[in-house]
């Protein structure tokens, strides 16, 4: 029965015409062993699906070398960070910008720049009202302002709201403590510029002059310097001096590399490295007597890209001061083809001649440093329209599609012939369940004929 090529043996299964048939069951066999046939199907869209898996993370490992090695490229990068150190935190410390020169400086801080302030006699609270007037404020050159008090702003703190919501260049607040409240005016601009004048005052305040604004004075490498400000940048090219105190002997500021942070780039680099040369080696190596072995062990694209970061990795430059391969750096390749980072010898290279260590990796001005050829072949092999993998990736795509057709059209196929089982073996099963009674009729009709018989028939 049916058009797939299943037959059925009633009698193995215990089946006869006293039994019936149980047509579920029957069926269920049939279409078990119908999609038997599917399996091939079934195993190579399993297998591209494990191909397609096992490429993109390889991609996705390939895009973080990238990432590593794009750090390594960077100019103004980690590469050229350095880092800045005072010889005494307690008058000023240090911070770098990409560009700083390597190098000591001597600062001697005679001043700090301070702040223009005023406060007002005590009053019992914030909201105790006072005479109504006028004054003006004057912040260092600029023009004075006159300040209105009457009615709506007659208290401290009516009186700070108002000039905060004027923009008077000063900030206004209450300060409270056990005298009472009294009104505080603080400069927006530190220095001498900022220097407040309070005059003319006709209200029921009395301001006192509580800090004059005055200039920072120091002396960086023998030539003096006023700043406005206790941050002091530009004195020292990419340099910012953050200056907390005084003191009559100088302060060393050394500006060094960061070897932290060059480091830091180096081991990122080659942890990408690893972890996507690993992952290509867990594809490409073939074990004797596995049961299954790797979905990419014979493929061809990925021995390709295999094949052209080694000889990425073993790209060298001439003279640069003897710092010419990755070897030179301390980092060394290992026979399974990953990279190991010698600490001690990396951050001698760093600390020694940082600069060389940058130069090889950019070379400026040339296409030659170590990162850049590099970065140029990972551009090749990560191009989502080009790069080797990601024609596998289409390839395997379109074999996925039409595997699923061929698995949907045999789907198809099996649905309806289950429905013509059904159809099929529910007739047999009426007609098994029909027979034994149309026998039982067939047996006493004839039991009936045999027993009317009343005198044998003999022959003439």
């Amino acid at each position: 029965m049916g058009s797939m090529g299943f037959g059925l043996n009633l009698n193995t299964m215990g089946l006869g015409l006293n039994q019936g048939l149980n047509v579920q069951q029957t069926v269920a066999t049939l279409v078990a062993a119908a999609q038997a046939t599917e399996q091939p199907l079934l195993d190579q869209q399993k297998l591209l699906s494990s191909q397609q898996s096992a490429l993109n993370n390889i991609n996705n490992l390939l895009n973080t070398l990238q990432t590593a090695v794009q750090a390594l490229q960077d100019p103004v990068g980690a590469l050229a960070a350095t880092s800045a150190a005072s010889s005494d935190a307690s008058v000023l410390t240090a911070a770098t910008t990409t560009g700083a020169t390597v190098g000591t400086h001597s600062v001697t801080v005679n001043s700090l720049a301070t702040t223009s302030s005023y406060d007002t006699n005590a009053l019992a609270s914030d909201s105790t009202t006072f005479a109504t007037g006028q004054f003006t404020i004057q912040v260092g050159s600029g023009s004075p302002v006159t300040v209105t008090v009457d009615s709506t702003n007659n208290t401290l703190s009516g009186l700070a709201s108002y000039i905060n919501s004027q923009n008077y260049g000063v900030t206004a607040s209450v300060i409270t403590d056990a005298n009472g409240s009294r009104l505080a005016l603080v400069s927006n601009t530190s220095g001498a510029p900022g220097d407040l004048v309070i005059s003319g005052n006709t209200t029921g305040l009395t301001f006192n002059k509580t800090a004059t604004g005055s200039n920072a004075s120091l002396t960086v490498d023998g030539v003096s310097i006023n700043s406005t400000s206790n941050i002091v940048s530009g004195v020292i090219p990419d340099v910012t001096l953050s200056l907390t105190g005084t003191s009559a002997n100088p302060v060393t500021v050394t500006i060094a590399p960061d070897a932290a942070r060059v480091s830091d780039a180096i081991n990122n680099f080659v942890s990408a490295y690893n972890a996507v040369i690993q992952a290509i080696n867990s594809q490409l190596t073939y074990t004797q007597g596995a049961s299954q072995q790797p979905p990419l062990i014979a493929d061809a694209g990925l021995a390709q890209v295999q094949q052209e970061l080694y000889n990425d990795i073993n790209y060298t430059i001439t003279g640069n001061n003897g710092i010419t391969s990755l070897a030179s750096l301390g980092v060394m390749l290992q026979s399974d083809g990953t990279l190991s980072v010698d600490s001690s010898t990396l951050n001698a290279v760093i600390n020694g001649n940082s600069s060389a260590v940058q130069n090889f990796f950019q070379q400026a001005g040339t296409l030659n440093g170590y990162a850049i050829n590099f970065g140029n072949d990972l551009l090749n092999l990560t191009n989502p329209g080009a790069g080797p993998l990601y024609i596998e990736l289409q390839g395997i795509a379109q074999n996925q599609q039409s595997l699923q057709n061929d698995i949907n059209d045999f789907q198809a196929r099996l649905d309806q012939q289950q429905q013509l089982w059904l159809k099929e073996y529910a007739q047999v099963n009426s007609t098994l369940q029909t027979l034994p009674l149309l026998l039982q009729q067939i047996t006493g009709q004839l039991g009936s004929i045999g027993g009317g018989s009343t005198s044998p028939i003999t022959g003439g």
